[in-house]
């Protein structure tokens, strides 16, 4: 059986400089040096984009690195070619389930990109609190590696992290369209999300308010049905808390207080070593000045002998005796002074057994509230502390029927504001439905959709509200007139509901955060005039947004401002099949429209009609 080589496709969009190095391996999560942070701004990037895709071991592609350009990319080629390869790359790239399936037989298939972001993206946050570093560039490299056998890695600016790291970062960052996925908005809790957002931004901050003032009604709910269903029980607690209390006020510890009952219970107990020593200290400076030690084996006082020796050097004209002279006179000033403090410590201690008794007593009450109320090396501070916490939970732990009614009456006034707030926040869906459903129904009208109608259900349960409102939203279509409304992803089938989502992105195309959008072959089953549209609407959208999208329509196509082209052909040096991916322009442009056109991409009626369709596409454009 003969080897199976795979040739490698090296990509750049036109004009742009292509980087000085490729992406290294990502597997081995070396892909970034540690850089600074926070990460320089990157000009002209509003909300952030991807601008390079490295892609090995995938599918039918051995190894590619794409450019991607700003606004709408298309990817096309022959079936089978592998188009869909990069789409299941960004996927996995972003979190994706791993397929092993999809990995050729070298073992381990691999995704690298690169994300150009703005300096105050919260991706930068996210991305840090995982460890992850900024490029030289100010970019952020995401890797993904998949064995043969399942396993695989994520690296983020050169960290390794959880996949779902990865995953979350993808919900701000992009979304995938394709018959396969079926979207975001083919959920209910995103389709309530996108009503609300196409409701406004004055709709949306009463929808926080009502989300505050939610959380504030079922704490209070919880808090009261906890009193009353453990009465018994946290009125014990409280007892408990309250002898505590009781025990440590009547000992009434302040702070620092045994640490400085340490240092007394010390001094008292060692005064008479303490008193000896400082009167030999205090002898040795100055001598015996009072007579009480008697004069026999009593050692010449320092001071007076630094006296004498200032004496002997004051008199000469030589200047450093003099200075020396000066510096004995400061001597003998220190030795003066420490000796009348040592004397005033003399008087000051205190050897009262009195005194000593009652500071031990007090040590020992003390010692005995940190031994049931501190943790140990806590000392008298952990006490306070006890006491402190034990004041705020008493008041957490009142049951009686003064505080249960008026911990009621809170209840009921978070609840009055809930439905307040609840009912302005479904009179904006209902408002905004309507608005939404119409818009929705003239882009389908374009897409091939015309009998199609689209609409929200809103249903109201004011006795039941939930953290997001108290209505049931969905999204309905009816494929036909006379046909029911069903739910979207029920009533369309699998190219109706990308276009029906396409739809939806394109009304959103001002509001939607997601920077990167990618169609997978969204305009399956289209033709004529409905392609062109699709394309102009694919346009629109990459006016806000870095769009990405496989499509076998010359229409669509026609519109992109990157066109890459995936091959795949005979490789005659080892009869196997080889992949590339290539950005093409200028006649390399027209020839792959023409093979989109015609099949035939020599083809001058196939030439001629391609370069009329991408003069329509550039007019399209421009008017827009």
């Amino acid at each position: 059986m003969a080897a199976t080589r795979e040739r490698t496709g090296r990509t750049r969009a036109p004009g742009r400089r292509a980087p000085e190095a490729s992406a290294p391996d990502a597997g081995s999560g070396g892909l970034v040096p540690a850089g600074q942070r926070p990460p320089p701004a990157v000009p002209g990037e509003e909300r952030g984009r991807l601008t390079e895709l490295r892609i090995r071991g995938l599918g039918a592609i051995d190894d590619v690195t794409l450019e991607l350009g700003d606004g709408l990319t298309v990817v096309t080629g022959e079936t089978g070619a592998g188009k869909t390869m990069v789409v299941t790359g960004l996927t996995l790239l972003f979190g994706g389930r791993a397929d092993p399936g999809r990995v050729r037989a070298n073992g381990r298939a691999g995704v690298e990109g690169r994300l150009a972001l703005p300096a105050d993206s919260p991706v930068w946050e996210r991305a840090a609190d995982a460890g992850a570093d900024p490029d030289d560039d100010g970019s952020l490299i995401l890797a993904r590696t998949v064995s043969a056998e399942g396993r695989s890695r994520a690296h983020l600016g050169g960290r390794s992290v959880p996949v779902g790291v990865v995953a979350e970062l993808a919900e701000g960052l992009l979304a995938v369209h394709g018959q396969s996925d079926q979207l975001r908005l083919s959920r209910p809790a995103e389709q309530r999300r996108a009503l609300d957002r196409y409701a406004g931004a004055e709709h949306l901050a009463l929808l926080e308010a009502y989300r505050t003032a939610h959380a504030r009604w079922r704490e209070r709910s919880a808090d009261l049905e906890r009193r009353r269903g453990q009465a018994r029980e946290l009125a014990q607690a409280a007892d408990v808390l309250r002898s505590g209390l009781a025990e440590i006020e009547a000992v009434a510890p302040q702070p620092g207080e045994d640490d400085e009952l340490d240092a007394q219970a010390r001094r008292l107990g060692d005064a008479d070593a303490l008193r000896a020593a400082a009167d030999e200290a205090r002898l040795a400076l100055v001598g015996d000045v009072t007579g009480d030690l008697g004069g026999e084996g009593v050692p010449q006082d320092a001071g007076a002998a630094l006296a004498v020796a200032e004496r002997a050097l004051a008199g000469s004209d030589d200047p450093a005796l003099v200075l020396l002279a000066k510096d004995l006179a400061d001597a003998v000033a220190v030795v003066s002074d420490v000796a009348t403090q040592l004397a005033g410590y003399v008087a000051d201690l205190d050897a009262d057994p009195a005194r000593l008794a009652e500071v031990l007593d007090r040590r020992a009450a003390l010692t005995a509230l940190v031994r049931k109320y501190a943790d140990p090396g806590d000392g008298v501070a952990g006490v306070l502390a006890w006491a402190e916490d034990a004041r705020g939970r008493l008041a957490e732990l009142d049951v009686s029927d003064e505080a249960l009614e008026a911990l009621e009456r809170a209840r009921e006034a978070a609840r009055a504001e809930v439905d307040d707030l609840g009912a302005r926040v479904s009179a904006g869906r209902r408002a905004a439905a309507d608005g939404f459903a119409a818009e929705v129904g003239r882009e389908l009208a374009g897409l091939a959709m015309k009998s199609a109608q689209v609409s929200f259900s809103v249903e109201s349960d004011p006795a039941a509200p939930g953290p997001e409102g108290v209505d049931e939203v969905a999204l309905l279509m009816s494929a036909h007139p006379g046909a029911p409304p069903r739910p979207v992803h029920k009533g369309a089938s699998g190219g109706e509901l990308s276009r029906v989502m396409l739809a939806i992105e394109v009304v959103f195309a001002g509001a939607d955060p997601v920077p990167v959008m990618v169609f997978d072959e969204v305009d399956a089953g289209v033709g004529g005039q409905a392609a062109g549209e699709i394309g102009r609407r694919l346009a629109r959208l990459a006016r806000r947004h870095q769009v990405v999208v496989v499509t076998h329509l010359a229409q669509v196509a026609a519109f992109a401002d990157t066109h890459l082209v995936v091959d795949k052909a005979p490789d005659a040096g080892a009869g196997v099949t080889a992949t590339d991916i290539r950005a093409v322009d200028g006649e390399d442009r027209v020839r792959e429209l023409a093979r989109m056109l015609s099949g035939l991409a020599d083809s001058d009626t196939g030439h001629a009609h391609a370069r009329e369709l991408l003069a329509v596409a550039a007019e399209a454009r421009a008017a827009a």
